[in-house]
């Protein structure tokens, strides 16, 4: 009895399985659902993180500032060989990206009133302040957020995060460690 009913319910569900494929088939006629568009803007700041990434490992040729990619940063903005290339490096890729601005080798010059920010954003640019310097002396760009912990890429620094390094490296900054924020991207701010 057991087995009889068994058997009645496969072919059922035989059945029932050869009925779905019917309609599968009819479904698979329509096209697949649409792909979730991210807006302008969100591509926009994540072609310019996906730049920045892309110059993760550049390295100085002798450990004075210069090398290849090194210059071409230096050369962005007007600098000449050996110059500190921090800001030069983020001003290079807005550039690469077409943007007229930011354009400086300067790290304050990079922190106008008119960009300041709060905002976490990816693509925002960051500051670090030097009381021996007084004055924003490092720069980096936002790739994100971990808590409360900012992860950047920047140029002319080291693992240790100086503002004196030897190439292009992701760094890990507590948002406390932060002076500024530049937003070069939002409406009415961007090209």
């Amino acid at each position: 009895m057991a087995t009889t009913k068994f058997l009645i319910g496969l072919v059922c569900a035989g059945i029932a399985g050869s009925t779905w494929k019917l309609e599968r088939s009819v479904i698979n006629v329509y096209p697949e659902p649409l792909r979730w568009q991210l807006d302008p803007l969100t591509e926009k700041r994540l072609a310019l993180i996906k730049r920045a990434q892309n110059e993760l490992g550049v390295r100085e040729k002798t450990g004075h500032n210069d090398g290849t990619r090194v210059e071409a940063y230096l050369k962005s903005v007007g600098l000449h060989n050996g110059d500190p290339y921090c800001a030069a490096f983020i001003s290079y890729l807005f550039l690469m990206e077409g943007y007229k601005a930011p354009k400086s080798g300067w790290c304050p010059d990079l922190f106008p009133a008119s960009r300041l920010t709060k905002s976490t954003l990816p693509g925002n640019v960051i500051g670090i302040y030097f009381i021996d310097k007084k004055r924003i002396a490092h720069v980096g760009l936002m790739e994100r957020v971990d808590g409360e912990w900012c992860i950047s890429i920047e140029g002319n620094t080291n693992i240790a995060g100086s503002r004196e390094g030897d190439g292009v490296y992701r760094k890990r900054r507590h948002f406390r460690t932060i002076y500024r924020m530049a937003d070069w991207l939002s409406e009415g701010r961007s090209k």
